[in-house]
């Protein structure tokens, strides 16, 4: 019997030296390659999205509130330097809207974002029903306090943009007013008595002239003087038309 132990432990001892020549070891935790790609945060995609979005809407009136939707978790992106958010061609700041962000290098990609941009402001509404044509006034109009991203692009803002223009529609009462729904007052009529007014460094010179055009404040008019030379200028109230050199 002694025979046997003596022999199984050199049999044993001649298995641990083959092991060890052949190299067999504890298995052991992989190491991390340097050349294996980082994969990219996805969370700080959003937070791109967002900073852009809240610069974009830094000059907007009201309280403005920036929401964007997290990346899909399903996204494998290698790691970017410096990735860059862009508003898409044809893209909105107000409401439901997308946020591209691309990456240059080390790896180029592009992605995009769903996001919701509210802006909370005050605006313009009709406080009385106005009729096409109708010169608007300050008692015409009221101010609210409402979701700009939910309203049409070109809501007012501001009075100064509305009093003394006209209404190019009717509008009911509580409308809100778009740049689109008004228009500057005529004061140039076709075949009108006109006053030319030349204004240049040192100088101003005025002459008479009949319009040959219509035109609203603001816009381009031409008239023709008593010495039968067609001039152009732009329309002021009171049936001026203004040359600057």
């Amino acid at each position: 019997m002694k025979h046997v132990f003596r022999a199984l432990r050199r049999t044993f001892a001649a298995l641990a030296l083959l092991g060890a020549g052949l190299g067999v070891v504890a298995p052991a935790f992989p190491q991390n390659d340097p050349n294996t790609p980082q994969k990219q945060d996805l969370p700080a995609l959003q937070q791109v999205a967002e900073q852009f979005l809240k610069g974009q809407t830094s000059g907007l009136p009201g309280s403005v509130t920036v929401t964007v939707d997290p990346a899909d978790s399903r996204l494998t992106l290698a790691a970017c330097l410096e990735p860059q958010a862009f508003m898409p061609n044809g893209g909105r700041l107000f409401g439901r809207t997308t946020v591209g962000i691309k990456c240059v290098a080390p790896s180029p990609w592009t992605i995009y974002l769903r996001a919701n941009v509210q802006v909370i402001s005050d605006y313009l509404v009709a406080a009385v029903p106005l009729a096409q044509g109708q010169t608007i006034s300050a008692s015409d109009i009221t101010r609210i306090r409402g979701d700009m991203s939910a309203l049409p692009s070109g809501v007012i803002t501001e009075e100064s943009q509305v009093v003394g223009r006209v209404a190019n529609m009717s509008l009911r009462a509580g409308t809100p007013l778009r740049l689109d729904a008004i228009r500057n007052q005529r004061v140039v009529q076709q075949g009108q008595a006109v006053r030319v007014v030349s204004i240049g460094p040192g100088f101003q010179i005025s002459t008479e002239a009949r319009a040959l055009t219509n035109a609203n404040e603001g816009q381009m008019a031409q008239a023709r003087t008593a010495a039968g030379q067609v001039v152009s200028g732009i329309a002021k109230a009171g049936g001026i038309l203004e040359i600057n050199y």
